[in-house]
């Protein structure tokens, strides 16, 4: 579905990835993991088309989609969950919902706005509550509710349980799963709690310093010496 070739960015005079290359299917979830400042964030945010590399290639169902601009990377099925959710806060749940199926078709929309109530309740109870008044985990929710509601192919999830209690975080990974399983997503998810991404990924690549240093499935990760002692403190 994704394939990422020899990127190379920079951020202004500094290089940030450095020949990274991967590979996402459909019905799949691939972890990204590494430490701040590895350049998780900025693989993504060129991937959706607000960076442009110097070099490399990305390629979306055999189609190249760097010289996209965001809308139409969009349009494609390719969505992504910020890290920061950058929800409409002075908005309602439901008003978040319907701007993120912009350019949708009026049938299709519902079914993704019950796909998303579905998925999160929670949601469906909130709808007329401005979404600046959620709690963080709804929060999170909505975020990733109004980035289905483009119906994608291809989710992109940064950090998704980054401020989040216990309970919530397994909410939301529960969620994620479900998407792929039930709706047939390939999922990208960048995730600081690496035990949990690499338990829920069937592929995984490590990023350090913008380079990829390792790559394999979940289970083989976890099992990995330079995993343990680097990340899971083992």
């Amino acid at each position: 579905m994704l394939e990422v070739k020899g990127l190379n960015v920079k951020r202004g005079i500094l290089q940030v990835l450095w020949d990274v290359s991967l590979n996402v299917k459909g019905k799949e979830i691939v972890a990204l993991i590494g430490p701040n400042g590895s350049g998780k964030t900025t693989l993504m945010n060129t991937i959706i088309g607000f960076l442009k590399p110097f070099s490399g290639s990305i390629i979306f169902e055999g189609k190249e989609i760097l010289a996209l601009p965001p809308y139409e990377i969009v349009k494609l099925g390719i969505s992504l969950v910020p890290e920061d959710r950058k929800l409409f806060t002075n908005c309602t749940v439901y008003e978040n919902l319907i701007l993120g199926s912009y350019g949708v078709k009026t049938g299709k929309m519902r079914e993704m706005l019950e796909i998303v109530y579905n998925l999160f309740p929670i949601l469906r109870e909130r709808r007329g509550q401005l979404a600046g008044t959620l709690s963080g985990g709804e929060q999170r929710m909505l975020a990733i509710a109004r980035s289905l509601m483009s119906n994608p192919k291809l989710l992109m999830l940064d950090e998704p349980s980054q401020g989040l209690s216990p309970k919530i975080s397994l909410e939301v990974f529960k969620a994620i799963r479900r998407l792929k399983d039930e709706y047939g997503l390939g999922i990208l998810l960048s995730e600081q709690n690496i035990y949990r991404a690499l338990k829920l990924a069937d592929y995984a690549y490590v990023l350090e310093t913008g380079k990829v240093v390792l790559e394999g499935s979940g289970s083989e990760l976890l099992n990995n010496e330079h995993i343990k002692e680097a990340y899971l403190g083992v």
